[in-house]
């Protein structure tokens, strides 16, 4: 009994101490994401696979529509794809790779968030073979501006 209590008591003394820090305690060893997809997109499935592997922990809602959530998060219709992440306050449009997002969430640009337009083969979720096109990884903004983040 003694050594279950002494247990408990350190797990309590690690997460007050993290949490005075200003560090979040581990959501089962990785980063919450929420990720809004449409029920019948496999591309999407991928996606979400590619970012579990990377550290991300998504919540996946399934939806008839990802467009409403589109609107509500302010991303542009040039810049729009299958599904819609959202992780630590950015918004994540389509095939984005996780080792940018993990750079996004570090340099915190005052952005709005980051998005691959359209569906590139090769990026992350649209592997076919060896074929990979070139792409662009753009940040926007509130206020609708735009800019390159990466290229792969």
């Amino acid at each position: 009994m003694r050594a279950i209590a002494t247990t408990m008591l350190c797990g309590l003394l690690v997460l007050a101490t993290a949490t005075r820090a200003g560090a979040q305690p581990a959501q089962a060893g990785g980063i919450p994401m929420k990720v809004y997809k449409s029920a019948t997109c496999g591309c999407c499935q991928k996606w979400i696979d590619h970012v579990k592997a990377a550290g991300f922990v998504p919540a996946v809602e399934e939806v008839a529509s990802v467009d409403p959530m589109k609107d509500k998060s302010g991303v542009p219709a040039a810049l729009r794809s299958c599904h819609t992440a959202l992780v630590q306050g950015y918004v994540i449009e389509g095939h984005v790779p996780a080792d940018v997002i993990h750079r996004l969430l570090k340099e915190k640009p005052k952005v709005l968030g980051i998005a691959v337009p359209g569906m590139p083969v090769g990026s992350p979720g649209m592997e076919q073979g060896g074929r990979k096109d070139a792409y662009e990884i753009v940040a926007f903004a509130k206020d609708g501006t735009t800019s390159v983040y990466d290229r792969r």
